[in-house]
């Protein structure tokens, strides 16, 4: 299983997608929090033998006032798959905000373990 903790987040956006984004996310017992100065997500995951897959839910909580275009003022829905060792994780996934669809890379390193 994924140690429970507080991780680092970074997440690269792919086909020529403008933009990426870092913060901080609770990884604990199948659920996901997290977020940055101007969104919040929210999710599932599961895990094993190194491998691990959830969904997200990513919303602003600040207005952004442009400064990140893609996912202003929607509700982004996000599915993931990627591997995981003792102080990370890895992932791909797809976002979809509004009719977009984002393909993206992100990493989790352990910053205090549970």
């Amino acid at each position: 299983m994924i140690r429970n903790g507080l991780y680092h987040i970074t997440v690269e956006m792919l086909d020529s997608v403008h933009g990426g984004n870092q913060g901080v996310m609770v990884v604990r017992d199948g659920q996901l929090r997290g977020g940055d100065s101007f969104f919040y997500a929210y999710g599932t995951y599961t895990a094993a033998k190194g491998k691990w897959k959830g969904e997200l839910t990513n919303q602003e909580h600040s207005p952004t006032y442009g400064e990140r275009p893609v996912w202003e003022r929607k509700i982004v829905t996000i599915g993931f798959t990627g591997t995981y060792t003792d102080d990370t994780a890895e992932s791909d996934g797809i976002a979809l905000a509004g009719k977009q669809s984002i393909r993206f890379k992100s990493m989790l390193r352990m910053l205090i373990p549970d």
